[in-house]
């Protein structure tokens, strides 16, 4: 199968310890200072960075891997708002003055990211105009996934939005394998898992992916871009657009 085209924030190669697109597209005064302020942590599947209305305490750019945010409501089984990878962060609220986490933030596959306080991010800001800039662009990205998100929740079907989450976090794996289960699927999409098992085994027998106990392997992209909605394409297009 021909190469694919990588996502926007995958086309660039960086020394070790960098990969993050947001810090990556600095300025080098200013990438220095951003990164002299971070410590390289590793994140483990699982852990909860920070909780809903409560202040953050740090901040997370990560390299490999991903963060949910997820929405809790009384009664219901958490559900995933936003998947942040290596194109993104961990808090960029804070651009905003406000220094309440809205949502939790969860490691939702094994990550390796760049960390600082939210203190050095706010004392960033004030002497980093680009990387002001720069978070104040992905915050209004951020904004518009979460509303083509919610139109994507109410009229396409589970087997597009299981296609189009797949895409996400193949993307930011940066790798054709990654663990999800049906659980964490159906956690992401907001569904039954049931609903998942159904999806997924359309997928498996069309050879689009292959799943075997939380195990996912893409080995067919092209095919799991046809599969899903249009919100995949829509999204990658308005990042690319103001953060290219």
């Amino acid at each position: 199968m021909a190469q694919q085209d990588s996502p926007v924030w995958a086309m660039h190669t960086q020394p070790l310890g960098e990969g993050n697109h947001l810090i990556d597209r600095l300025p080098v005064r200013e990438r220095k200072i951003v990164l002299a302020l971070c410590d390289a942590v590793e994140l483990t599947y699982g852990t909860v960075l920070c909780e809903a209305d409560r202040p953050f305490e740090h901040v997370y750019f990560p390299i490999t891997g991903s963060i949910s945010l997820v929405k809790i409501l009384a009664g219901h089984e958490p559900m995933e708002t936003e998947l942040i990878g290596c194109e993104g962060m961990l808090g960029v609220t804070l651009v905003l003055d406000i220094p309440y986490a809205p949502q939790r933030g969860l490691v939702q596959s094994h990550s390796l990211a760049l960390r600082m306080t939210a203190t050095q991010l706010l004392g960033a800001l004030g002497t980093c105009p680009a990387l002001l800039s720069t978070l104040r662009h992905y915050l209004f990205v951020v904004m518009v996934q979460l509303s083509q998100t919610a139109g994507c929740t109410r009229f396409h079907d589970v087997g597009t939005r299981l296609a189009r989450v797949l895409l996400m976090a193949h993307d930011r794996a940066r790798s054709n394998r990654f663990h999800l289960t049906h659980q964490n699927l159906a956690d992401m999409l907001g569904v039954q898992r049931g609903a998942v098992t159904i999806a997924a085994g359309l997928l498996q027998r069309q050879k689009i992916i292959r799943y075997a106990r939380g195990e996912i392997t893409v080995i067919n992209r092209e095919g799991l871009e046809t599969a899903a909605c249009e919100c995949y394409a829509a999204g990658m297009g308005n990042y690319g657009r103001l953060l290219s």
